[in-house]
């Protein structure tokens, strides 16, 4: 009997594990093998007319008091406030023939008196205007981002800026953060009067290649187990539930290609979440549509993160403050314009660090629909409730049981029963568990955190959990053989008893056995194959 059970869970255990191998794609990302060598870790902008820097036109952060302002910005179909300042010469009247920057937001930024007030604050106070316009949140949502649509906003902030009272319209440019560098290509390449741009943070790849990229280096850092890292193309591949999300294939090098103004492009060396190599690469190889014409300066800071802001050494709770080079290194490049367009050395810097290519993600074959994920495991779990409500009326409404002379016929065969129950607890049980395993991953991932007791013992704990389940698959298994058998022989005994034990039965079987093939496609059930 131990040997039945063995020899069947095995079975079973190999038949999951072949199920989720072929359910969907692997994942194995491509080390970098070219890297990224800075010409000096100094990342002071060359090209600086020192001539200029004398006459007080190219100032330094802290040199100007700066007026900050409200304004109103006139969208298509919506009105934005943003917040103004500008630099103020000792006298306190407003400097002139200024050159002025439009902040572009990223994801989750949205009020302009919060975001970016560091950097516009101290840009203006060398002497630069800067714009930071609220972000429009009416046309943007997780589900749904017009990048196209969204530059087309964002220019109506590039021409109020352009109207604004000591800011040279020629000298106007671009500085974008994050998902903003997939915006700000599109508006230079639309509006190529606008003077420079700023690309910080770039992913410069694909969203869904960036997302992808972002959880592979969070998790080697969280430390899982590499079974886990077969969800990573399993969940940014497919489409997602509910459809939408198609701003996730974006593709940002075409608009860099078509580029005609200097382009500066800045990197924390501890951002983990943006491939600094391989999207400074894709920049200087691609941007511009002839050679020279939109030439490229390229910045890597040391210790920054995706903000460019140091974290080592900033109390818990505190605002970590702004790399002390980044912000400088911005006045003087916007500042010395022309001559610091294309002025040696083009990449500087501390030595970035990119284990893995940022790649296209391979797309799940017959789970690529997020909403075929989404019903196997609410209808898995629905069918196994409704087998509990079932298995009530099997047990309280005597009418419904048949009866013998000696009392009632049981509803289930000899140990079919306990045999469901652990099955179909254990399938709800294991989809639980994976999904409390996988949102506590996900917490100390994004907080860069490790917790070896979490993320070792939080596996193997489901996947135990998992293996107990297909023993009890197992033992229904020889449970229901033996039924056969004895019927064979000519006994009366039957798996279920009457139409509600069959309910039961059958609720139970096919909404477990969709939690399984779903817990094999999410890797619970992998053996190395």
């Amino acid at each position: 009997m131990v040997f039945r059970t063995i020899a069947t869970s095995a079975a079973l255990l190999v038949g999951l594990a072949v199920a989720g191998a072929v359910a969907g794609p692997q994942w194995h990302p491509q080390p970098v093998t070219e890297h990224v060598v800075p010409a000096t870790q100094d990342t002071t902008i060359g090209g600086v007319d020192p001539a200029a820097v004398a006459a007080g036109e190219i100032g330094e952060v802290g040199d100007h008091e700066v007026l900050a302002e409200p304004v109103t910005i006139q969208l298509e179909g919506a009105t934005i406030g943003g917040l103004l300042r500008r630099p103020l010469e000792a006298d306190g009247s407003l400097m002139t023939g200024r050159p002025g920057v439009v902040f572009v937001h990223g994801a989750g930024t949205g009020k302009a008196v919060e975001a970016f007030a560091r950097t516009a604050a101290d840009l203006a106070s060398a002497g630069v205007v800067t714009l930071v316009p609220d972000k429009r949140l009416d046309t943007y949502s997780l589900r749904e981002r017009d990048y196209e649509a969204m530059a087309l906003d964002y220019d109506r902030s590039v021409d109020l800026l352009r109207t604004v009272d000591g800011v040279d319209p020629a000298r106007v440019g671009l500085y974008g953060e994050s998902e903003g560098t997939w915006i700000v290509p599109v508006l230079q390449a639309d509006d190529p009067t606008i003077a420079f741009t700023i690309l910080t943070s770039a992913p410069v790849v694909p969203p869904r290649e960036q997302a992808a990229f972002a959880a592979d280096s969070y998790l080697r850092h969280t430390g899982v187990p590499d079974q886990v890292f077969r969800a990573i193309p399993r969940a940014v591949g497919m489409q997602f539930p509910g459809g939408g999300f198609t701003y996730a294939d974006f593709d940002v090098r075409p608009w860099l290609a078509a580029q005609t103004a200097p382009v500066l492009v800045v990197y924390g060396t501890a951002d983990a979440s943006m491939p600094i190599e391989q999207g400074a690469r894709i920049i200087l190889t691609e941007t511009g549509a002839a050679p020279g014409e939109a030439p490229v300066t390229v910045r890597y800071y040391a210790g920054a993160d995706h903000g460019i802001r140091v974290r080592e050494g900033t109390p818990e709770g505190a605002t970590a403050p702004l790399h002390p080079d980044f912000v400088p290194d911005l006045a003087a490049w916007v500042q010395g314009q022309p001559g610091t367009a294309d002025a040696a050395p083009q990449v500087a810097g501390a030595t970035p660090e990119q284990l893995f290519l940022a790649v296209p993600v391979p797309q799940p074959r017959w789970w690529g629909n997020g909403d075929v994920v989404v019903a196997a495991v609410l209808g898995g779990t629905g069918l196994v409730l409704l087998a509990l409500v079932a298995w009530g009326v099997v047990a309280l409404v005597v009418p419904l049981v048949r009866r013998r002379r000696d009392g009632p016929a049981p509803p289930f065969a000899p140990g079919v029963g306990p045999a469901l129950v652990a099955l179909g607890a254990g399938a709800v049980a294991t989809t639980g568990a994976l999904a409390v395993y996988l949102l506590l991953v996900a917490r100390l991932a994004f907080d860069y955190q490790r917790n070896d007791v979490i993320v070792q013992g939080g596996w193997v704990t489901v996947r135990l959990l998992g293996v107990l389940t297909a023993v009890a698959a197992a033992v229904l298994l020889q449970r229901v053989a033996d039924v056969r058998s004895a019927r064979r022989a000519g006994g009366d005994v039957v798996v279920a008893r009457g139409v509600p034990a069959g309910i039961v039965l059958w609720c139970v079987v096919a909404g477990s056995v969709s939690l399984l093939l779903t817990l094999a496609y999410w890797g619970v059930y992998q053996l190395g194959i």
